[in-house]
């Protein structure tokens, strides 16, 4: 394209005039040349300085009048905030012009985004979730009916623990740890039901009033720590510090204090000494929690050496504190015949890893973090896999592994506002849109994140398979989506070199202005095949490594 075509194709933009198919081929033009968008933010920001001074003068009131109500259709506004997904750098400016040029028979383009479109970050709805506790740690738990994950929220209804230890903090500040074989339901931040199980609650003065039912009576809560162990012929309270309100069924209530302890049976109800001991607490649920996570954390690792042998496997950075620290991630891949390089960490920050271990996780939340790094030759096929903490999708792109540009052969990986996965490798530097053609085909997962799984640590892994033609997403070890890749977008000779873990590109000399597109949360593992796994192995892979 031209200069005199570029700043035609400007001017017509601004102006209201484009068509669609000039629209697109700016749009491309935009995205691969930082000179064009140099261009383009100085027309926008000459034409915004002109309005601003011409709105101070009441002289010209009549010509801005006239201006405002020839804005363009909501075709074209809903075009502009894809231009300005383009050019992220431009977007101040441009939510500042915006902002002013208000229809006189409709609402702002802000108004009238579409929300779930890709670029567009939804805010016409306050985001929500249900239920009353988080699930904050579990050891050795096997659930009936759905599955808890730690870090999760609690949906309403009634939960079954099978085996295993599990503790719940309620949104009251109530701490709740369940031994199973258990079943209970959460009615309320106040509120708990046991049908069956032990469990035992720590209760501090904002909760006080808490109240715990069983199938012989209730406890309510002066203050204290207490626990119950509930089964179908009887029921004990036992009060461990500070004491209870006992409720019985049919009978007068009773104060029950620290070291006191009642059973309720077909013969009536008994008193006896409190025993601790046969209650595990928060303190022993920890310990067994690290217990479990360290053996977890070994098998990884002997698995992790076995890996390093594996000739398909490119790059694999394991955020090890040691390596946080020295600012350095070694790839651990040993026999590959292209290795990428070691990742040099920037402005990322150490963070809790998946196995709880201090400073062995990057945070990206950092303006700017990301871990450079190279990758050598060119590739038929490729596999993903990442580990990470996300804090929310805030951005446009939140990104996970993209090369610098975005050149023929270049593969981008990243994860859209509205919890899509996004997976592409563009085939055409040239391309004709107004023949319907497009410099590339995007691979989008369903939607798969959203707030309940701020904070929890996830495997994401997507999968291009150019010998059989097709991308799979997985989450968790379990397809998310799987399209097959048109012809006419098959790239087999995949190109990597300069890249980035959890963010884009690199600002230029004079153009120091850059998207933000690095990714709000953490990531403490990073592995890249040049080979498409299978289901199987994307499977044994997140069983192998989950904590």
């Amino acid at each position: 394209m031209t200069f005199e075509e570029l700043r035609s194709l400007i001017d017509d933009a601004l102006e209201g005039t484009i068509s669609e198919a000039d629209f697109l081929r700016l749009e491309a033009e935009l995205s691969v040349d930082p000179v064009a968008r140099r261009e383009y933010y100085d027309r926008v920001f000459l034409s915004t300085l002109l309005e601003a001074e011409a709105a101070t003068q009441r002289e010209q009131a009549s010509d801005l009048n006239l201006a405002t109500s020839d804005l363009p259709s909501r075709h074209w506004r809903l075009a502009f905030a894809a231009l300005a997904a383009v050019c992220a750098s431009l977007l101040l400016v441009i939510a500042w012009q915006w902002q002013w040029q208000i229809a006189p028979n409709g609402p702002t383009l802000a108004q009238e985004s579409a929300p779930h479109e890709p670029g567009t970050i939804s805010s016409d709805k306050e985001q929500q979730s249900s239920g009353f506790a988080i699930l904050s740690g579990q050891a050795d738990a096997v659930w009936g009916g759905s599955v808890l994950s730690t870090g999760g929220i609690v949906p309403p209804g009634e939960v079954r623990l099978e085996s295993g230890l599990a503790q719940f903090e309620l949104f009251s500040g109530v701490t709740l740890v369940v031994e199973g074989e258990a079943q209970f339901s959460i009615l309320s931040p106040m509120e708990v039901s046991v049908a069956s199980g032990k469990v035992r609650a720590r209760v501090p003065e904002p909760a006080q009033g808490f109240r715990l039912l069983t199938n012989a009576g209730e406890v309510v809560d002066l203050g204290t720590e207490f626990a119950v162990n509930v089964s179908a012929d009887e029921s004990e309270v036992h009060v461990l510090d500070g004491e209870v309100e006992w409720h019985p069924t049919g009978l007068p209530a009773q104060l029950l204090k620290q070291g006191e302890a009642t059973r309720s049976d077909t013969q009536g109800q008994t008193k006896f000494t409190a025993d601790s001991k046969t209650f595990v607490g928060s303190l022993d649920l920890e310990r067994r929690i690290r217990d479990q996570q360290s053996s977890r954390r070994d098998e990884w690792n002997e698995k992790s050496q076995q890996l390093a042998h594996d000739a398909r496997l490119i790059a694999h950075y394991q955020q090890m504190s040691e390596a946080v620290a020295e600012r350095r991630l070694p790839n651990l891949a040993s026999h590959g015949g292209e290795r990428a390089s070691e990742g040099a960490v920037v402005a990322a920050t150490g963070a809790q890893n998946r196995w709880g271990e201090s400073a062995s996780a990057l945070d990206f939340s950092p303006a700017g973090s990301r871990v450079r790094l190279q990758v050598p030759g060119e590739h038929q096929n490729l596999t993903l896999i990442c580990w990470v903490r996300i804090n929310s999708l805030d951005r446009w792109y939140n990104s996970l592994f993209l090369t610098d540009g975005h050149e023929q052969g270049e593969p981008h990986w990243q994860i859209m506002d509205d919890g899509r996965l996004f997976f592409s490798v563009k085939k055409n530097d040239v391309w004709d849109a107004t023949k319907g053609e497009k410099d590339k085909h995007i691979f989008f997962s369903p939607p798969f994140w959203d707030s309940s799984l701020s904070g929890r640590w996830l495997m994401i892994a997507t999968v291009y398979d150019g010998t059989n033609r097709q991308v799979t997403h997985y989450l968790n070890g379990d397809v998310l989506s799987q399209e097959a890749i048109p012809e006419e977008y098959l790239v087999t000779n995949i190109r990597i070199g300069e890249a980035s873990l959890c963010n884009w590109g690199l600002p230029e000399r004079n153009q120091p202005r850059f998207a933000i597109r690095n990714l709000n949360g953490s990531m403490d593992e990073f592995l890249l095949f040049s080979a498409p796994l299978s289901a199987e192995e994307i499977l044994e892979l997140y069983e192998a490594s989950q904590p």
